[in-house]
């Protein structure tokens, strides 16, 4: 996660007690940074008049890492230093994203369920709430339709 704060105490303070309510614990800051990949995440709903291999085509060729077709929306991953390109070449083409930001990807994924998974998501809903909280990033995998 990412915070921002004028008083350091308190919100590491607050980001404890929130762990520690639901099960968790605050290491050290970077622990869990290994997980993770800093990557320019560009999400793209699907419409009738996008064609998938001319996006492909477009996004790779404008400098994109990856791209791939999900239920939904077509998800392009850039390197952080290529976002700005990629993102700019693509609305150049008249592309429009539900999202694109620099974000944190995780590299592998835990599974989880049940109660574990009803307790995670009220501690990402505290979190979030948190004002000094910018970002929460995370490597769980919900069970197909949760939370629906």
């Amino acid at each position: 996660m990412q915070a921002l704060t004028d008083n350091r105490n308190r919100t590491a303070s607050e980001v404890r007690h929130t762990f520690e309510k639901y099960g968790g614990n605050l290491g050290t800051t970077g622990c869990v940074s290994f997980l993770f990949e800093k990557k320019g995440v560009l999400i793209v709903e699907k419409k009738e008049d996008i064609d998938e291999d001319e996006l492909m085509m477009m996004a790779l060729d404008s400098g994109a890492e990856d791209f791939s077709s999900e239920e939904d929306v077509y998800e392009i991953l850039t390197s952080p230093e290529d976002f700005s390109t990629v993102r700019e070449a693509l609305e150049k083409n008249g592309i429009e994203f539900a999202s694109a930001e620099v974000s944190m990807v995780p590299t592998t994924y835990a599974s989880i369920s049940g109660e574990a998974a009803e307790k995670f998501e009220k501690m990402l809903d505290k979190l979030e709430e948190n004002d000094d909280v910018q970002n929460v990033w995370h490597n769980a995998e919900f069970p197909e339709g949760w939370g629906e």
